[in-house]
């Protein structure tokens, strides 16, 4: 029992001061990589989050899925899911929730905190205050939690913010922008002019459900009662919800930071006067049995302040996919800005333009260029207004946010700045450390540090002479024009042979393409074409590869035919081979080619995208001669997917045991074994409500043992469906010699491994 007199005196609050090496405010998915890849590190972390829950946008508070350079697989970035901690999340989460659940994505983000045990977690903590040791030096934030009434006092060498509107940054007075720069600023040709806005605004969802019975709904006072305010009313459709509706947003031309409450409740606005449409117009008689099941009570918030660092992010940058020595992230998703008045504008709800392929985020746009403590995380970074449209969505600033993570644990142990870190010796070091632990920088493959592989002798049971898939899939309507991605090298000059059927006499046009960049998946030069009749009924082509490619890289096998005109595919899978068409995907305002209005900046070019599974066969082919492209060398080339080449081994389908030696001259001490494995990095993952085939990727190892030279046994794994696994020896092992046996994944499917690595 508690009994207080009576006081005249204020009492104060409970308090707690916290020392730490890295304190990181803000728990979406950029924070959350920050906090957790730092902390794996070894640094004592705090993670301040002013929400009851983690994951920000992505959380079961708004429910936005998360996206980046996949973009729903609608471009042309083949691969390009974000690797390391942002894989292993995504991974994670597909495998328990491949529905899309957005509570248990909620779950999916705890654990990968709550296991840290150097991760203090904050929850329902907002940061209010900082102060400073010297005009650029942060010392430490004040927060409060409304749950348990106690304010913390945070101090920390490091401050990474990730909290979205910049808290710490703007209180620091670290310097900032909001809003968009002139066209002449930078020299960005799609820079908007004030009619179209300076902001993209925030976005509340509903969701709704048939519940087999009629349900009344009486709209509130405040719902919009003119729904023709809202220019798409006529594209309203029941059947879509959740972040479906991305386009209902608003608050381009209000203060995104401070007026956010004020646009929610605009928000709101609109959201029920659209479901009081839709059940009382009398427009949808098919939603007699619906009900509005959720609506959101915080707003998707898309754009405020964007903190300046040593340089800033541009169009060029994306739409050149200019290289970075400081890389250390990746972006992919388009150029998209939307109209200031959204939702009450006549203009399209949003304008994206993409890339031939993903760009590389460097180094300098994650800290303040005037607080040489601060790092910066998420929507925040050092990007201009048009390269913020592509960097803003949620997987790109989680990559960036590991990347942090991982440099804060470099300035800690060094005892420096996050500017220091630029020198080029501890930039390579940095990216590196990503590296191994799967980061996938573009153009920055793994470097030796260290891995014993390396210098090992390898052998392996079989590898795959690829000359043929068989015959056993579907027949396919060439309706749309298709192409079967090859990985070649300029010794290649196979003939490809194809099983055509046909309803009528016809041509089928077949034409191996290239990109321009060996390291894109934008098909934008022919080498070579020919013409077939075709009969009707069954018949065979073959095509003759008479230009080949002049350095290695995916050449797209093209058929343009006719609807009636079909070709049959393979029920068999292999890593590193895909089917793409030349046709649309609107969710990323894709229309089967991108044609911008001249003076833009932007490219012209035809889009070939991929079908989800469980289409998106492979064509069934045979080749005069194989094609050499899963050499057991790929192994240990420092690149874990697919990108000029397969980068992986595959052993071949008849090999009953396929199993991977490594050898040296004298036994080596071994403390870690690093395995890659293919989980499909084509694959989207969006976290919530698309769903998704399967749990486990197709192509992922499940099972294999890994014995030393006696051939006793060090590890055994079962029901593997992670993407790296790291075996770590809680005593090194000593050893001449490794042998790894694996299993196929399936009959359908041969076992192959993009990495080994051994410290």
């Amino acid at each position: 029992m508690i009994i207080e007199t009576a006081t005249e005196s204020l009492r104060g609050l409970k308090c707690e001061n916290l020392a730490v090496d890295f304190a990181v405010i803000g728990g979406g998915l950029a924070g959350v990589c920050a906090a957790v890849t730092a902390a794996r590190q070894g640094l004592k972390v705090a993670l301040i989050q002013d929400r009851p829950v983690l994951g920000g946008n992505a959380s079961s508070e708004v429910r936005l899925w998360s996206l980046g350079a996949t973009s729903h697989m609608g471009n042309n970035n083949r691969w390009s899911r974000e690797g390391g901690l942002v894989d292993e999340i995504l991974v994670e989460n597909t495998y328990r929730n491949k529905e899309g659940n957005p509570l248990i994505f909620d779950t999916v983000l705890l654990e990968f905190v709550m296991r840290e045990p150097n991760i203090r977690l904050l929850l329902n903590t907002a940061v209010y205050e900082v102060e400073k040791s010297a005009p650029d030096t942060l010392s430490n934030v004040t927060a409060f939690c409304s749950q348990n009434s106690t304010r913390y006092v945070v101090s920390a060498p490091h401050f990474c913010d990730a909290s979205g509107d910049g808290i710490v940054g703007f209180q620091a007075g670290a310097a900032f922008r909001m809003g968009a720069e002139s066209s002449d600023e930078f020299g960005e040709h799609f820079a908007p002019d004030e009619s179209y806005g300076e902001l993209l605004g925030h976005t509340i969802y509903f969701y709704s459900k048939d519940v087999g019975k009629p349900i009344k709904y009486v709209a509130p006072e405040y719902a919009l009662k003119d729904i023709t305010e809202v220019p798409r009313y006529r594209d309203f459709d029941v059947k879509e919800h959740g972040c479906k509706l991305w386009w209902i947003e608003y608050g381009g031309r209000r203060d995104t930071v401070h007026d956010t409450e004020e646009i929610k409740h605009e928000l709101w606005k609109v959201v029920y006067g659209v479901w009081d449409h839709i059940k009382n117009s009398g427009e949808f008689p098919e939603a007699e049995n619906m009900t509005l099941e959720w609506v959101g009570t915080i707003p998707g918030k898309r754009e405020s302040r964007r903190f300046e660092g040593d340089t800033m992010l541009i169009q060029q940058d994306v739409v050149e996919q200019r290289i970075h020595e400081d890389a250390v992230a990746v972006g992919g998703w388009s150029l998209d800005l939307h109209p200031s008045d959204a939702v009450y504008s006549e203009k399209s709800p949003c304008n994206q333009w993409h890339s031939k392929g993903v760009y590389g985020i460097p180094y300098r746009c994650y800290y303040s260029r005037n607080i040489s403590n601060l790092f910066l995380a998420g929507r925040i970074i050092s990007a201009s207004h048009v390269a913020f449209g592509s960097t803003r969505v949620m997987l790109t600033s989680a990559h960036g946010g590991t990347a942090v993570g991982m440099a804060a644990a470099h300035c800690l142990r060094d005892g420096l700045k996050p500017r220091d870190l630029t020198v080029p010796a501890r930039m390579a070091a940095l990216q590196s450390a990503l590296n191994r632990v799967g980061q996938a920088i573009p153009h920055v493959p793994l470097v030796n540090d260290g891995d014993l592989a390396q210098s090992a002798t390898l052998s392996c049971s079989s590898t795959l002479k690829l000359v043929e898939l068989s015959a056993d899939g579907p027949w396919l309507d060439l309706k749309y024009p298709v192409a079967q991605m090859l990985p070649l090298t300029p010794v290649d000059r196979p003939t490809v042979a194809l099983k055509l059927r046909s309803k009528v006499a016809g041509e089928l046009r077949v034409a191996l393409r290239v990109s321009e960049k060996a390291s894109n998946f934008t098909p934008d030069q022919t080498l070579c074409e020919q013409t077939f009749s075709l009969v009707k009924g069954e018949q065979t082509v073959e095509f003759l590869i008479t230009n080949g490619v002049d350095v290695d890289c995916y050449g797209f096998l093209c058929l343009y035919g006719a609807e009636g005109i079909e070709v049959i595919c393979s029920e068999q899978r292999v890593t590193g081979l895909m089917t793409v068409w030349k046709k649309f995907n609107h969710a990323v305002s894709n229309t089967g080619e991108q044609v911008p209005p001249e003076g833009i900046g932007i490219d012209r070019f035809e889009f070939w995208v991929p079908d989800r599974r469980p289409a998106g066969h492979n064509l069934a082919f045979r080749l005069s001669s194989p094609l050499k492209a899963y050499e057991l060398g790929n192994v240990t080339n420092g690149s874990f997917r697919p990108v000029t080449a397969s980068n992986a081994w595959v052993a071949d389908w008849s090999d009953a045991s396929p199993r991977l030696e490594l050898t040296w001259d004298r036994a080596q001490t071994i403390s870690e074994i690093a395995l890659h494995f293919d989980t499909d990095f084509d694959h989207a993952m969006e976290t919530a409500q698309w769903g998704h085939p399967e749990d486990v990727m197709p192509f992922c190892l499940r099972e294999y043992v890994i014995r030393d030279a006696d051939g006793q046994e060090l590890h055994r794994a079962t029901g593997n469906y992670q993407t790296l696994n790291r075996i770590q020896f809680d005593e090194p092992v000593c050893t001449s010699a490794l042998t790894i046996e694996f299993a196929h994944p399936s009959e359908k499917v041969p076992a192959a491994l993009f990495g080994v690595c051994v410290y």
